[in-house]
């Protein structure tokens, strides 16, 4: 399994790795999921995204690894990475499969580092490599990890408009 792009406005459904702990044996194990919640609660919808400000995640917790996240701002498409070429994650949360429903997940959002904001006003929460057992393992607070890098974390580069072919550097997980 390689970590492709994340892209925003990929269709709800679309599968991708995240990494969660086995509800079982609590060990990390990476595997694949829909994007998307699905909504089996009444009145909630199918969600892509979660506002992360002033919300706590107790449960279920999943991290989307990537090497870069694109955004498209009108017909302009970008390539976001981390100013130091590190790949990093997005905090997320899942979902676990009922019926005929498959595993799910959702990315948390919070307000977009000045880096990004130019381009889009909210992003994936971005987790650095060593955050990412305090996310899986609730060891450190929302408060503490779901906040956006300081200006200059990353790196923005036009890659053309939507649907030309990607230039992405794959992680081989």
């Amino acid at each position: 399994m390689e970590a492709m792009p994340f892209e925003s406005d990929a269709p709800l459904g679309s599968r991708r790795a995240i990494i969660r702990r086995n509800p079982i044996t609590g060990i990390p194990q990476l595997i694949s999921a829909a994007w998307g919640l699905d909504g089996r609660i009444p009145g909630d919808n199918s969600r892509r995204f979660i506002r992360g400000e002033g919300k706590t995640f107790a449960h279920q917790r999943c991290l989307i690894p990537m090497s870069e996240f694109q955004v498209t701002n009108g017909e302009r498409k970008f390539r976001v990475v981390l100013e130091d070429g590190n790949h990093f994650f997005f905090a997320g949360v899942w979902q676990p499969s009922s019926g005929d429903k498959d595993i799910a997940y959702a990315v948390i959002t919070l307000q977009a580092n000045p880096d990004v904001f130019f381009y889009q006003e909210r992003h994936g929460a971005v987790l650095l490599r060593r955050q990412n057992m305090a996310w899986l393992d609730l060891t450190q607070s929302e408060g503490e990890l779901l906040v956006a890098r300081p200006p200059r974390s990353f790196l923005v580069e036009e890659v053309g408009p939507r649907g030309l072919e990607d230039r992405q550097r794959r992680l081989a997980l």
